[in-house]
């Protein structure tokens, strides 16, 4: 049987200091970097654990003030950001990123470890910060689930023809996957149940994983693995995404793999609205 991402070790992003333009990176990029790698591991949170997530891409428009009160939804009408949620997260004593990082950990993990939320913005004014993780409105007009799984598939084949650094691992340029109907309905099976049900997991609602599904659509498969993500409006967003977090890079890097099926389905009644599913094989 071969892996899926639930179940790869990935290693956590570098917490410490990362140089731009010879200048040392403001604590609020750091905290953002410090968020990110805390949502690309699985993570215990509550009663439940956490689905290897994609990273909150930083915007300028959710970074408010540390401090006083704010109305969100204000906020993000001035902003002109088109919010579907949002969410402030408020700290107060913190002396630096390792220990706002820590308060997070310990009082917030189920707010930012939300597959719904896909943007952040984070300010600090001393000990005060203020993170805001917000999900936009479907802006983006899709086409049907499979031509959009065809765009998805020349995505993915147009990320693995280039060498690429997928957290530590360095991968090679690899060959392009091949659409395969199984597992493109696998994969479009498992993304409306995602949307219908309200839930982010590569575990169904029956506790199968992307294997038991692969083999139950008649997939007979060497290899399998998954990447999920939930919130984002258009491929391009969804692979960004994906490669920039370790395990889900290293997924469509893997050389192994051979075919690809591909969905995404949508319910407005779900916290995330949009929920996309690829499946890699190798037979």
């Amino acid at each position: 049987m071969g892996f899926t991402p639930f179940a790869v070790r990935v290693a956590a992003l570098s917490l410490g200091l990362s140089f731009a333009t010879g200048a040392m990176a403001s604590d609020e990029s750091q905290l953002v970097d410090s968020l990110n790698a805390f949502r690309s591991v699985p993570q215990n949170c509550g009663k439940q654990v956490s689905a290897e997530l994609p990273p909150l891409a930083l915007d300028p428009r959710l970074v408010l003030p540390a401090t006083g009160a704010v109305d969100l939804q204000q906020a993000m009408a001035r902003a002109s950001y088109p919010m579907a949620n949002v969410q402030a997260i408020t700290l107060a004593g913190p002396k630096d990123v390792a220990s706002a990082m820590a308060a997070v950990q310990e009082s917030f993990c189920q707010v930012v470890l939300n597959p719904q939320f896909v943007d952040v913005g984070v300010s600090r004014s001393g000990l005060n910060w203020r993170i805001v993780l917000a999900r936009p409105l479907l802006t983006a007009r899709l086409g049907d689930s499979a031509s959009e799984g065809q765009k998805l598939l020349a995505t993915l084949n147009s990320a693995r023809a280039q060498p690429r650094q997928c957290g530590s691992q360095a991968f090679s340029a690899a060959p392009p996957l091949a659409w395969n109907t199984t597992l493109a309905s696998a994969a479009e099976s498992h993304t409306r149940s995602m949307a219908n049900n309200n839930f982010f997991d590569h575990k169904d609602r029956d506790g199968r994983t992307p294997g038991d599904r692969a083999e139950l659509a008649g997939y007979d498969y060497q290899q399998i693995g998954e990447n999920i993500a939930a919130g984002q409006d258009s491929v391009r967003k969804v692979v960004d995404g994906w490669i920039a977090s370790p395990g889900h890079c290293a997924n469509l890097m893997n050389p192994q793999f051979r075919e690809l099926g591909a969905a995404y389905a949508t319910d407005p009644k779900s916290d995330a609205a949009i929920y996309w599913t690829a499946m890699f094989g190798a037979q």
